[in-house]
């Protein structure tokens, strides 16, 4: 059996978008995948992102916000940024081996600080949930090929 791909999502606090691509690559694609996420700091796991996910079925609640630095040891494969400052402030020793690819997807947090309700706020994470699990499934051709 080929070895896995070890990917490692990474976002800028690695509580939200980076934690459900961890997510949704294990239970999608952990045949194949070796799926981590990290930040460049730390927020802490963001609650409505635990929700979310729990709505469809992924339970994220037992992960951890970390940083990359902490990760330092796993030879990643991929890298891939979920988030336009993570993709920017990417520590330079994760390009040494992994190839590191952008993907960009909205910050739900900050797009619920302006929605009128909290059904609203809601919507944005589901959203941003589908668009990233739509993502997820297409590796790891969308990121070798």
């Amino acid at each position: 059996m080929p070895e896995k791909l070890k990917v490692l999502f990474l976002c800028t606090g690695n509580s939200c978008r980076s934690q459900m691509a961890e997510g949704w690559a294990k239970k999608l694609k952990g045949e194949i995948l070796e799926a981590y996420s990290a930040g460049i700091e730390t927020h802490g796991l963001n609650p409505n992102a635990v929700k979310v996910m729990a709505e469809a079925g992924v339970d994220i609640s037992g992960h951890t916000s970390k940083t990359v630095d902490s990760l330092r040891s796993i030879p990643f494969d991929y890298v891939i940024t979920v988030c336009g400052h993570a993709n920017e402030t990417c520590p330079a020793w994760l390009g040494s081996a992994a190839k590191i690819v952008h993907a960009g997807f909205d910050d739900p947090p900050k797009l619920a600080k302006t929605a009128k309700d909290a059904d609203e706020a809601l919507n944005n994470y589901r959203r941003v949930r589908d668009e990233i699990r739509r993502f997820v499934q297409t590796l790891p051709q969308a990121i070798t090929g």
